[in-house]
């Protein structure tokens, strides 16, 4: 076993809650900025004591309304203000707010009011407010629906009038750090999802080493970020924590198509995103630059930006990569950082592998990615780079107050102040998770000499081919998925004699890169089957083989019709595959290839 667990930065106590920062910011500054939302197409400004009013009038309806110190009240929304102002106000109020991703259906709303006991739920359209319509009969425990988009916040806020503050405070009397702060429901790649019960204190010693260990990005002078990703998941959930207690300018952005256009509105100095999004701007960028014809120069800028990045690992770049750098400073990098607001000096990334080739191309262009690791477990990140030492390619170190563990068979254990507090009406899933105080993550890693962690694949998916190899898929979907072209794979062979793929053709992506390679004319159904597709295909699969052996390589591939997505049913909401039910409904198409 291989251990390594960094000392806390802050002396960990179980007194406080979640609900004291709005206060506590608003009695050091009240007139600080503290979130910029969007009213009519414009951003508005809410100063620390705004917000706190604001918090405190909702959390007022909430007690108006009969909800009592530990009772569950449900959130489905997309990233919005009201989010952030419902949450704080549920926590004010003694509550446990229980997310709820905006696109789940009406049979995994069900799931989730019910196991969790939910008194109520804050939904943002009247679409939510219809599903939860389809399932109120067999949710008698539900008394309240507010809608967002009804006016149902200004509403609770109005209700609660009435209620004086010592009554508020009487609501939260009981509620300390040990207490339980939310129930995040997991994706369910597998089955009926678990409810993972994450305390204050999870949330607050995270965050408060965090913002220690992170001054650089959190802290420094008109620090702020533009929240895009669902606040339903807990990478997004533990930002907002962070953004409230280490007083950082914080936006909400939920349509992505407009979001270029809100980064050079909002001006942000950090973003969190997911190595999807990073590969979108990199491919769109490529392809616009390739389609106005200046494709070469495009690729010449690329890779001086990784070159000059790579140098910073080995003493610095030399005069000749310093001036070609300078140069595309101002012809490239530059633009893409404007497209970003021209402020961003960081990112913080997470949900799966970011890549080498990506992280040294960001850092670049003068946008250091901070890629971390974590799950909904691990109330989000479990480790993550630090600026002054950022090792890319890795998911950098443990966070201050946080062990990592690598078992003798290489699977990621996980203890400290982060770590989840159990699974929500299931005393033998917890169990089977956290074994001697450790949590079994189910992810293969390795430490290098200075603790920073590397993650090599899922222990559930590793493959066994009919040769005995291991093959951990990961590392091939992640570089597969990094070209334009490519929207979703997954890669097979588990007792077949050879490793195999299936891929589906990014749809977004299609048309411009069909223009700049002489098949425009070609659908994205007819594809499928061009011998210009299948021939660039197999370049990304000859590349993703770069990064195994021959006997792990990809052998052949299939390119599917349509695409793996949450609509139907094949990714969960944070994006991971459900590999069990694709390799169920293709399960002819991966036999087809070892016919």
């Amino acid at each position: 076993m291989q251990d390594h667990v960094v000392p806390p930065l802050v002396e960990p106590t179980t007194e406080g809650s979640l609900a004291d920062l709005p206060a506590r910011n608003a009695a050091r500054n009240p007139h600080r900025v503290a979130f910029s939302k969007k009213a009519d197409g414009r951003w508005v400004d809410v100063t620390a004591a705004q917000f706190h009013d604001e918090v405190r009038a909702v959390a007022k309806g909430l007690v108006a309304a009969g909800v009592r110190t530990g009772d569950r009240v449900g959130i489905m929304c997309k990233t919005r203000y009201e989010w952030t102002v419902v949450d704080f106000a549920a926590w004010t109020a003694g509550a446990v707010p229980v997310p709820i991703y905006e696109t789940s259906s009406a049979e995994q709303v069900l799931w989730i009011l019910k196991d969790s006991g939910a008194r109520g739920i804050v939904v943002e359209t009247p679409a939510h407010e219809a599903t939860i319509a389809e399932v109120r009969d067999d949710l008698p425990e539900l008394e309240h629906v507010w809608q967002v988009d009804a006016g149902g916040i200004h509403a609770l806020a109005q209700a609660g009038a009435g209620v004086d503050d010592a009554a508020l405070e009487a609501a939260r009397e009981g509620v300390d750090r040990t207490s339980v702060a939310t129930i995040i429901y997991t994706s369910g790649t597998t089955g009926r999802p678990k409810g993972c019960q994450l305390t204050h204190d999870n949330f607050m010693a995270l965050s408060e080493n965090a913002v220690r260990r992170l001054e650089q990005v959190v802290r420094r002078e008109g620090a702020s970020t533009l929240l895009f990703l669902p606040l339903a998941h807990v990478f997004a959930r533990f930002i907002e924590v962070l953004c409230v207690d280490g007083e950082a300018r914080m936006g909400h952005s939920a349509d992505i198509k407009n979001l270029l256009t809100d980064f050079a509105n909002f001006k942000p100095t950090f973003i969190l995103s997911v190595p999807r999004v990073f590969e979108k701007i990199y491919n769109s960028a490529e392809q616009k630059a390739t389609a106005e014809g200046k494709g070469k120069i495009f690729a010449t800028a690329a890779d001086t930006a990784i070159a000059w990045s790579t140098a910073l690992d080995n003493g610095g770049a030399g005069l000749g990569l310093r001036l070609r750098h300078a140069v595309f400073d101002r012809l490239v990098y530059g633009k893409l950082r404007a497209a970003m607001g021209g402020q961003v000096l960081y990112a913080v990334s997470g949900g799966a592998p970011l890549g080498t080739r990506l992280g040294h191309f960001f850092r670049g262009i003068g946008v250091t990615v901070l890629e971390g690791y974590g799950l909904t477990e691990t109330t989000a990140p479990a480790t993550v780079n630090i600026p002054e030492r950022v090792k890319i390619g890795t998911v950098g170190p443990p966070l201050p107050g946080v062990g990592i563990r690598i078992a003798d068979d290489g699977e990621v254990l996980i203890r400290g102040n982060n770590v989840f507090a159990s699974y929500h009406n299931n005393d033998d899933a917890t169990s089977a998770a956290i074994q001697d105080g450790w949590f079994h993550t189910g992810d293969i890693g390795e430490l290098d000499e200075d603790g920073y962690l590397r993650i090599t694949g899922r222990k559930k998916e590793l493959l066994v081919t009919a040769g005995g190899k291991n093959v951990a898929p990961a590392v091939l979907e992640d570089r597969l998925r990094a070209h334009p072209l490519v929207s979703q794979c997954i890669v097979v062979g588990d007792q077949k004699p050879f490793i195999a793929a299936l891929v589906t053709l990014d749809p977004e992506m299609y048309p411009a890169w069909a223009k700049n390679n002489g098949v425009e004319g070609v659908t994205l159904e007819q594809a499928r089957t061009n011998d210009v597709v299948r021939a660039e295909i197999q370049r990304a699969v000859d590349d993703a083989n770069k990064a195994v052996s021959k006997a792990e390589s990809i052998r052949k591939f299939a390119i599917l019709e349509g695409d793996f997505t949450e609509e139907n049913g094949y990714l969960t909401p944070s994006m991971k595959l459900k590999r069990n039910i694709v390799l169920k409904d293709f399960h002819d198409d991966v036999e087809a290839i070892y016919a």
